[in-house]
C-alpha cells in the first residue's frame, strides 16, 4: 500500500496513532535507559509526527524484511537489530544500508531498533528465550546499572527497593527504650511499612572526658567518664532523615549524643524484577545435556546452523543460564554460578575450550537468529495490548545467513548428541 493510500484509509476510518505514539509504547516497555553505552537504539527514520496504524516486527532490517514490510503496508517497523550500529558519514542509496534508508523513506515506513534496550528489559529477548526453553526467567547474567533501574520504575511509577539509611547511635543502658521509641515514632525501625520497630541493640562501655564548660548528663567536667551503655542500629527510609534525626537528638539524654548514618545501596528483593541481560533458573524438568539439547533444537525456529553442545552428553541439567544472542562475554561469570549449562549463540572454539578445562559447566551454542527471533511475537503482543489502535505483525523472513550445512563425513552425520 503507497504512503498516499495509507493516509486516505486512515483518514477514513478515524483519528490514527502516530509514529511518535507507536515509540513511546516501544520505550515504555523497551526503555532506552537500559540500553548499553555502545548501543545504537531508537528511532532511525520516519517523521513522528506521521500517522501510524500498522506495526511490523522483525529481527533484522534487511532488503527482503522491508520488501515484505511494504508490501504489508507497514507505518512502522521495529527491529531488534539496529541497521545503523556504528557511526556513518553517509547513507546513498548505492550502498547496501543506504538503499534501506531511503526505501523506507520512500515508502512512508518508520524504522526504529530496540536492541539491548530489550534484552534487559521485563519482560524482553531474554525472558522469552528462557520461557520457551522451560527456564524460570530469574536474576539477569549481566544486571543493569541501579541508576538506570531506578529511573526506568521511576517513568512507570513502579517503586524500586526502598532508599533506606542505616543508623547506630549509643544510649545509657536507663534511657535505651525511651530513645528508640521516638526515633520509631518519627519512622525509624521500617523498610517498607511490613514490619516497624526494628532494631537490633547490644551493650558497649561508652567513654568520654567533659570539657569545663560542659553540662553532662552524668559525671563531671574535666573527668573521664566510663558508662554502661547500649549501642542500637536500624535502618529507616532516606526521606525520613531529619524527622528521626530530630527525634533522636530530643530524646537523647546526652547534649552531644554518639550516633552515625549510612547510605545503603538499594538491592531488588525480587531477582525476577531486575533489569539486565540474560536469565538465571531453573529448568521444569532435569534432564541430560543431550536431552535438553534436543529440546532447545526443538523449540526454537529450525536455522541451517543448528544446535551443538559442549559437555558430558550424560550430565544433568536442573538451572540454566541463558543469554540470547553473543554471549561468550559472559563464560567468565556463568563459571562462578551454580549453573549445569549456558545457552547462547556465536560461540568460538578456545573461549568454549577453556571454559570447559576449567571446570565450566555446559555449553549449548545455537544460530543467533534463532536465540533471539521468539521476541518478535512477543514486542508484537505487547504493542497491540497498549494500544488498539495499533495493528501488529511478525515478519518472519528467516534473515540467519548461514544457508547450507554440511555433516561430516567421517560421522556418518550422526551427530554424538
Amino acid at each position: 500500500m503507497s504512503t498516499r493510500a495509507r493516509e486516505q484509509a486512515s483518514t477514513a476510518a478515524g483519528p490514527d496513532a502516530t509514529v511518535a505514539d507507536v515509540v513511546a509504547v516501544i520505550e515504555r516497555a523497551y526503555p532506552p535507559q537500559l540500553a548499553e553505552s555502545w548501543d545504537a537504539c531508537g528511532l532511525v527514520c520516519g517523521d513522528p509526527t506521521a500517522p501510524a496504524r500498522r506495526v511490523m516486527v522483525a529481527l533484522d532490517c534487511t532488503d527482503a524484511v522491508v520488501e515484505e514490510a511494504v508490501a504489508r503496508g507497514a507505518d512502522v517497523l521495529l527491529v531488534h537489530h539496529p541497521l545503523l550500529m556504528r557511526g556513518v558519514t553517509g547513507v546513498p542509496a548505492d550502498h547496501p544500508k543506504g538503499r534501506i534508508v531511503h526505501r523506507l523513506i520512500r515508502e512512508g515506513i518508520a524504522l526504529y531498533s530496540a536492541h539491548t534496550s530489550a534484552d534487559a528489559a521485563r519482560p524482553g529477548v531474554n525472558d522469552r528465550l528462557a520461557e520457551l526453553l522451560g527456564v524460570t526467567p530469574g536474576a539477569p547474567l549481566g544486571p543493569s546499572s541501579p541508576a538506570a533501574a531506578t529511573a526506568v520504575r521511576a517513568a512507570r511509577g513502579e517503586s524500586g527497593p526502598p532508599e533506606l539509611d542505616r543508623w547506630g547511635f549509643t544510649v545509657p543502658e536507663a534511657d535505651a527504650e525511651s530513645v528508640k521509641s521516638a526515633v520509631f515514632a518519627a519512622g525509624g525501625g521500617t523498610a517498607d511499612d511490613l514490619y516497624t520497630e526494628c532494631s537490633f541493640d547490644f551493650p558497649v562501655t561508652g567513654q568520654f572526658r567533659p570539657g569545663a564548660t560542659a553540662s553532662p548528663y552524668t559525671g563531671r567536667p574535666g573527668d573521664l567518664e566510663r558508662v554502661a551503655e547500649r549501642r542500637v542500629e536500624f535502618v529507616a527510609p532516606r526521606r525520613r532523615r531529619a524527622a528521626v534525626l530530630d527525634a533522636l537528638l530530643s530524646a537523647h539524654p546526652y547534649e552531644e549524643p554518639a550516633y552515625d548514618v549510612t547510605e545503603t545501596v538499594g538491592v531488588a528483593q525480587d531477582p525476577g524484577r531486575a533489569f539486565g541481560i540474560g536469565r538465571v533458573g531453573e529448568l521444569d524438568t532435569p534432564m541430560t545435556l543431550r536431552e535438553f539439547t534436543a529440546r532447545v533444537a526443538e523449540r526454537l525456529p529450525a536455522t541451517r546452523w543448528g544446535v551443538r553442545a559442549a559437555g558430558d552428553p550424560d550430565r544433568v541439567i536442573r538451572r540454566v543460564a541463558v543469554s540470547s544472542g553473543s554471549g561468550d562475554s559472559f563464560l567468565g561469570t556463568v563459571q562462578g554460578l551454580d549453573v549445569d549449562c549456558f545457552v547462547t549463540s556465536d560461540l568460538r572454539h578456545h573461549p568454549v575450550d577453556e571454559h570447559l578445562r576449567a571446570g565450566g559447566c555446559a555449553v549449548i551454542d545455537t544460530a543467533h537468529w534463532a536465540s533471539e527471533f521468539p521476541w518478535c511475537s512477543q514486542a508484537a503482543e505487547i504493542i497491540a495490548a497498549a494500544d488498539p489502535r495499533l495493528t501488529t505483525e511478525v515478519i518472519d523472513v528467516r534473515t540467519d545467513p548461514w544457508t547450507v550445512h554440511a555433516p561430516s563425513p567421517q560421522s556418518g552425520g550422526i551427530s554424538r548428541v
